[in-house]
């Protein structure tokens, strides 16, 4: 998925700025962050999606509701 893809691409940025600063995680927290950040991808896209279906469900409504007309 390219969730996960981008989420391990933020995980990678995050880390390359801690160790810049001279720190270090352990790999069980950039793995969590990864899910974390995975998570919230997720959840922004089905939120999308969502909106996304209620036009759709409008858009067919109204055209039907239209059609009546030319019956």
């Amino acid at each position: 998925m390219q969730q996960g893809k981008h989420a391990e691409q933020m995980v990678n940025r995050f880390r390359e700025l801690i160790e810049d600063a001279g720190d270090s995680l352990s790999t069980n927290h950039y793995d969590e962050l990864k899910l974390i950040i995975e998570a919230g991808l997720d959840t922004a896209l089905l939120e999308n999606l969502e909106r996304v279906t209620e036009k759709l469900t409008g858009l067919a409504h109204d055209i039907q509701h239209n059609a009546e007309f030319f019956d």
